[in-house]
């Protein structure tokens, strides 16, 4: 008799586990490249590719490589890339990245002259263009500097203009500013590009994951951390009212960052609201993974796919990673 009881008859999981095409039948979460947005680095110049330390197969890329790596992105299926900038110089309010000749610009002209198709969002924060590494002006609160969130208001606002002039597709505000989507979709709609959506990083915890990214993008803070602006990773209610706010702003699409440690958040995010939802699979989770597998403790063929199904499973439905190149050819090749 069934564990069940009577009304059971006996339970055999593994009759559908017994071959490879059977257990492809029946998986509940399919992983496809289409789901995946691939991240890139862009600075000043041409023909470079000059590789992070701390994220091996990961490149900071002139604007002619990082079309030729957003072709390959293309032919293995990966619909999007999202643009993080290196300027060529910084200061105290981020000044280059309102910059109309500036190298997102530069890199989204780039990509749109080889690939017109290719969905091209734009990160929008100040960190790489601030000589201090924060996320926007800074002023004097409470006795000691912090970002004025409302001077930073209007800079967003300018900095996601001049990258829809450049024919970004998709804006993405990181910086966790309050207010920021309303100010931006202002700013857009002003500005003729009401067509324009909004991505907005609406759950951007305070994470100790993000430190390979900061080598990429050359953003460190100078002083301090940036817990006065990004989540308390202890905080699960907060981010749904953070999430509930962008909407009711004019966010199109939201986005829960860091993935893999907050894949709570993702499930309690897509049951609650229902709308377009992406996850970030971070700097450091890439990291560890990679660093494993040098040592041959992971398999990290199997390994990738699987988190980046577990991530898709908690109801991600665009995942952000920079595994997109591998995982695109793997799921060509290979199913878990």
């Amino acid at each position: 008799m069934s564990p069940l009881g009577p009304r059971f008859p006996e339970l055999r999981l593994r009759r559908l586990r017994r071959l490879p095409a059977l257990r492809e039948l029946v998986r509940e979460t399919e992983l496809s490249p289409s789901d995946f947005i691939l991240p890139l680095f862009v600075r000043p110049g041409q023909g470079i590719r000059r590789e992070i330390p701390s994220m091996p197969g990961q490149f900071q890329l002139s604007p002619d490589t990082l079309a030729e790596t957003a072709a390959r992105a293309w032919e293995l299926g990966i619909r999007a890339v999202i643009l993080f900038g290196i300027p060529p110089h910084k200061d105290e309010t981020g000044s280059s990245a309102l910059d109309e000749a500036g190298i997102i610009p530069q890199a989204i002209r780039a990509l749109k002259r080889q690939l017109p198709d290719l969905i091209v969002i734009t990160d929008e924060c100040f960190c790489e263009y601030t000589s201090h590494g924060h996320c926007g002006v800074l002023s004097q609160h409470t006795g000691r500097l912090d970002v004025d969130n409302d001077r930073t208001l209007e800079l967003l606002g300018q900095q996601c203009v001049v990258h829809a002039r450049a024919g970004a597709d998709i804006v993405a505000p990181s910086g966790m500013m309050d207010g920021m989507v309303a100010a931006i979709r202002r700013a857009l709609d002003a500005a003729g590009f009401s067509h324009i959506p909004i991505l907005s990083y609406a759950a951007k915890y305070a994470s100790a994951f993000y430190g390979p990214f900061r080598e990429a993008a050359e953003s460190p803070p100078q002083f301090g951390d940036r817990s006065t602006y990004q989540m308390d990773p202890a905080n699960a209610n907060e981010a749904l009212r953070e999430i509930a706010l962008d909407l009711a702003e004019g966010a199109d699409l939201i986005m829960v960052k860091p993935a893999l440690a907050y894949l709570d958040i993702i499930q309690r995010a897509k049951q609650q609201f229902r709308v377009p939802l992406a996850a970030y699979n971070v700097s450091g989770e890439y990291a560890m993974i990679k660093a494993a597998a040098a040592r041959g403790w992971l398999d990290e063929r199997r390994v990738v796919l699987e988190i980046l199904t577990c991530i898709k499973r908690a109801g991600a439905d665009l995942i952000l990673t920079y595994h997109a190149l591998d995982a695109a050819l793997w799921l060509k090749t290979w199913s878990i």
